[in-house]
């Protein structure tokens, strides 16, 4: 399995701007420039863009675990938290923050603790990411 997405870029480095597109359409000439990764203008950055992918691989990690045990979650909802900062004079991808909310009726705190630590350690983007990965996952009434 390949999944492709491409960038584009026109000028320089601080006022130069560009436009990544997947494969998919998901992302269509969506606008990022330095601002935008470094600053506080809207618009999206490669580390938002690697949050997101951990976010959805983790979240889909523990619905796969819980439905292969027969349990149907009601809603998962993860926030993760990339953290860039400069190592040794270099921008650095230091850790990723995983924050899930999860409704799980008739699954223990203590199996669900489980799943979320498996998936946070095995799921594909955790795998890749030679990061410091931590983990908030809790337990809410189900809807």
């Amino acid at each position: 399995m390949k999944r492709t997405a491409a960038a584009l870029w026109f000028g320089d480095l601080k006022t130069g701007d560009g436009s990544l597109t997947t494969h998919s359409g998901a992302l269509e000439q969506t606008p990022y420039s330095f601002a935008q990764r470094f600053g506080e203008s809207p618009g999206t950055n490669p580390e938002e863009l690697i949050a997101a992918a951990h976010a959805g691989c983790f979240t889909m990690a523990v619905c796969a675990a819980l439905t292969r045990e027969g349990l149907v979650p009601t809603r998962l909802s993860t926030q993760a938290t990339v953290i860039l900062e400069q190592v040794d004079g270099a921008w650095t991808l230091t850790a990723s923050h995983l924050e899930m909310r999860a409704a799980v009726p008739q699954v223990t705190a203590e199996r669900f603790a489980a799943i979320a630590a498996d998936a946070k350690a095995n799921c594909p983007v955790s795998r890749a990411l030679n990061l410091k990965i931590t983990l908030d996952a809790q337990l809410e009434a189900a809807r």
